[in-house]
């Protein structure tokens, strides 16, 4: 059996799909471009368009250095350029998953032709990312981190990347987008870290104030399939994001209202309610008072909230025809949710607008209209006319200090940069919304079912969105009064289940449970962490021989064992601070001074957390 036979015999069984993928005539060189030797070695070697991808000598071994000098072998491995595949064969040696990037799917074929890749085919969690944009890769990562293993990799370790220098040189502009995709998805957990440190203690002082609004309101999970038709024709969802380029929908707003469910975020009500045309959801998830104000004086009351249970608590006290909870995303949130009502979980991409965009689906939309997802700054324009930040510099603006100068450090604050937009142009971006765009990316390909169409496109390109004419959208069939009995028949439902009285006085009950059961387990951690705290403080200070030693380990350990074991041990710990490993000559001394940094960190914790349920 030929090397091809074999390869393909596996390509068929473990990779569906692929087969036809390489074999298509996209995105591939011309026969001329490729020019196979063989190498002193008597392994094939590969040049293309004159210049070497592997070694002349001995290509395996060249491979082989490659994973050495790059990959530990405790991440998963993307290799940007296959060529014949050495490097992917050695990286997949390590055991660790691997993707493999390549541009030109005929190289892959040609590989497939000249050696015997079984023993890389037949390994588990390969992955393949071939031709297009390569956006695909943005889909890849999720796989690898978040369904092939997930409680193997920690979520911030970064995945090594082995370049081909050749390969990634004669298409610099494709690879290099592509490790700006790796460099973006990379970087979520630096800024969820960064999120955290600054907004932490504000999210558990929001919960405290907001937790018996888990008993008394319903969630999003009995909104679900409101969109799908069960038997009748499925409704659309126009979601409205808080780009400039929302802006060119103005005058369209009351024909989308009569064809469309309309879902907004919160930077951008005040624009429908001052135009006339209240959405029916709106989306607020942040936590902080500055973001309330986007609600100031503009609460419609043909309009239902959605809102993350850490809002800053004012927001759950305006009039807005009807209030529903997504759940929480938050230890403690979660925690009351298991034991009271479940709400219904939302995605997190860090923006209001990813919440929204997954609400729209959870909804049962198999169609989600989009206008002013820009992430980026079209024009140099950074939100659309009269936003809540435009009203705020301008008032705010002085001789000085004009609203120019609050634009221009919007734009350059946030590292950035050029990159390909919908238009097939450039446009001004930054890190932080090309991180939105990369989750846009992950679930579109996620979700396949739901088709999702932009409207007036402006910025950012963004996989699997399709560019549509806004005359499509407002040639679909007027359905408001179709759209206005489901929402009735639905919050009908909910007031007869969630509402009954027996019903009320059941969720009440196991809200005061578990509140109580919260408060006496984050005593006993507090204690707990307290008495570890003494036991180390008084170690620090004596010189211990072995037997005091292991006495002390041994204590400790219980200790811990009773922290681990709590069931409110990660409420305890949300607030906990990466604790760096002490160094010091004698290891049981800096075993000691990094169980009192652990200790005095989770007491401050609990008591954080005890103060305010208590309060």
């Amino acid at each position: 059996m030929s090397f091809w036979e074999s390869n393909r015999k596996i390509l068929i069984e473990k990779y569906p799909g692929l087969l036809e993928e390489i074999t298509s005539q996209e995105d591939t060189l011309a026969p001329e471009d490729i020019k196979i030797e063989t190498a002193p070695s008597g392994d094939p070697s590969l040049c293309v368009r004159g210049i070497c991808v592997h070694s002349q000598r001995d290509p395996e071994r060249e491979g082989q250095r490659l994973v050495q000098s790059a990959a530990s072998g405790n991440e998963p491995v993307v290799v940007l350029g296959f060529g014949l595949g050495y490097a992917a064969c050695n990286a997949a040696e390590l055991g660790q998953p691997v993707i493999i990037v390549e541009k030109y799917k005929n190289l892959l074929l040609k590989a497939l032709e000249l050696r015997d890749l079984t023993g890389l085919l037949i390994k588990k969690n390969i992955v393949f990312v071939t031709g297009g944009n390569g956006d695909g890769i943005i889909n890849a990562l999720g796989i690898v981190y978040d369904l092939v293993c997930p409680e193997h990799f920690e979520k911030k370790s970064a995945p090594a990347v082995i370049k081909n220098k050749a390969l990634t040189e004669l298409d610099k502009s494709w690879y290099a987008a592509v490790e700006e995709k790796i460099r973006t998805w990379a970087m979520k957990d630096e800024v969820n870290a960064a999120t955290l440190k600054r907004f932490g203690k504000r999210w558990v002082r929001n919960l405290s104030r907001n937790k018996s609004a888990i008993r008394d309101y319903p969630g999003i999970s009995r909104l679900e399939n409101l969109a799908a038709g069960n038997g009748t024709e499925d409704a659309p969802v126009f979601l409205a994001a808080a780009g400039p380029s929302l802006d060119k929908i103005r005058p369209m707003l009351g024909e989308i209202h009569k064809r469309c469910i309309v879902v907004a975020v919160d930077t951008n009500l005040r624009f429908f309610v001052k135009n006339g045309a209240p959405p029916d959801f709106v989306l607020t998830v942040d936590p902080q008072f500055w973001n309330s104000r986007h609600l100031d004086r503009c609460v419609s009351g043909r309009t239902v909230l959605v809102a993350e249970p850490a809002v800053y608590p004012s927001v759950l006290n305006l009039p807005f025809k009807r209030i529903f909870l997504c759940g929480s995303l938050f230890p403690f949130g979660a925690f009351l949710e298991k034991r009271v009502d479940h709400k219904g979980r939302l995605g997190a991409g860090g923006s209001v607008a990813t919440t929204a965009w997954d609400f729209a689906r959870s909804l049962g939309a198999r169609e989600i209209w989009i206008a002013g997802l820009d992430l980026s700054f079209p024009g140099l324009k950074t939100h659309f006319r009269g936003a809540r930040f435009e009203e705020i510099s301008n008032s705010n603006s002085v001789r000085f200090k004009p609203i120019e100068s609050r634009t221009a450090s919007a734009l350059r604050d946030g590292g950035p940069f050029y990159a390909r937009s919908s238009s097939g142009g450039q446009v001004l971006t930054d890190r932080r919304l090309s991180l939105y765009a990369a989750w846009f990316e992950n679930q579109f390909s996620k979700y396949p079912q739901v088709r999702n169409f932009g409207i007036f496109q402006e910025g950012l390109a963004i996989a699997r969105l399709e560019t549509a004419d806004v005359q499509t959208l407002l040639a679909l069939p007027e359905r408001r009064c179709e759209i206005d009995r489901r929402l009735d028949a639905v919050f009908s439902k909910i007031d007869m289940e969630f509402n009954e009285p027996e019903e009320k006085t059941k969720r009440s009950q196991r809200y005061e449970n578990a509140v109580s059961i919260l408060i006496r387990a984050l005593r006993s951690i507090k204690n707990a962490a307290e008495e570890g705290r003494a036991i180390t403080e008084r170690a620090l200070k004596r010189n211990l021989n072995q037997g005091e030693r292991d006495k002390t380990v041994k204590d400790l350990d219980k200790i811990m064992k009773r922290i681990t074991d709590s069931e409110v041990k990660e409420i305890a710990g949300f607030l906990f601070p990466a604790i760096e490993k002490e160094e010091d000559g004698d290891p049981f001394k800096a075993y000691l001074k990094s169980s009192l940094k652990l200790f005095s960190s989770l007491s401050q914790s609990a008591g954080f957390n005890l103060a305010y349920i208590t309060a």
